[in-house]
């Protein structure tokens, strides 16, 4: 396990009662991943005393970690539960799908950029978290070798939602996925009934570009 002094502890707990008084968490399984996903180490050691601040901070390569009350948001609209098996498009980091490992069965999470997926990859083993399974792909096009999921979470911004990820929805399965333009966009979730996708608005958001095929393009 990843080394975690009394100082973490402390500032951990503060960013989960903030989180809690801002309404992104909500349920007592999702408070407990909270408390027991390291978030430093995840951060870039040279930032790592920013890691407990409700802000998304660099992590390389033009990516971002994002911010904790946005982790909790989609976490919370994903309705995790211990049996489901779940798609993360977009690694980065790794947080999210850390938190996301403490809450359900599987976690398959697809990152673009290798050095990121090796990066992340480093980090859950050092934490034990063995329920989490990385690739490297387009995750704009899902991971159709797995599918379907019973819930699908997309970190990064996309122009539309993507037909390839809805899918890869069981029936009555959830997509958690921004939407928008570059600069702003409208977090969504989608529920699949049949061969259609109920959405719902959840708030406006800032993410970096979901990069591929059915998302941006990368010039």
């Amino acid at each position: 396990m990843e080394p975690d002094g009394y100082g973490w502890e402390v500032e951990r707990r503060k960013l989960v009662w903030l989180l809690e008084m801002e309404k992104a968490i909500r349920t007592p399984a999702v408070n407990q991943a909270f408390l027991d996903v390291p978030r430093h180490a995840f951060v870039p050691p040279d930032i790592q005393d920013r890691a407990y601040v409700n802000s998304a901070l660099p992590i390389g390569a033009g990516q971002t970690i994002s911010q904790p009350l946005m982790v909790a948001v989609m976490t919370e609209l994903l309705d995790p539960s211990p049996d489901m098996t779940v798609l993360e498009i977009g690694t980065g980091s790794g947080y999210q799908a850390a938190i996301l490992s403490r809450l359900v069965k599987t976690v398959i999470s697809v990152e673009r950029l290798p050095e990121l997926n090796q990066r992340a990859e480093g980090i859950f083993r050092r934490l034990g978290y063995d329920n989490i399974r990385c690739v490297v792909g387009d995750g704009t096009r899902g991971w159709p070798a797995e599918a379907p999921y019973d819930g699908i979470i997309v970190t990064a911004g996309a122009p539309a939602v993507p037909e390839s990820l809805k899918g890869q929805l069981v029936e009555g399965g959830r997509l958690v996925i921004p939407v928008g333009d570059q600069g702003y966009q409208q977090l969504l979730r989608l529920r699949r009934q049949g061969d259609t996708y109920p959405e719902e608005k959840h708030g406006g958001c800032i993410f970096v570009r979901l990069i591929g095929e059915e998302g941006w393009s990368l010039e």
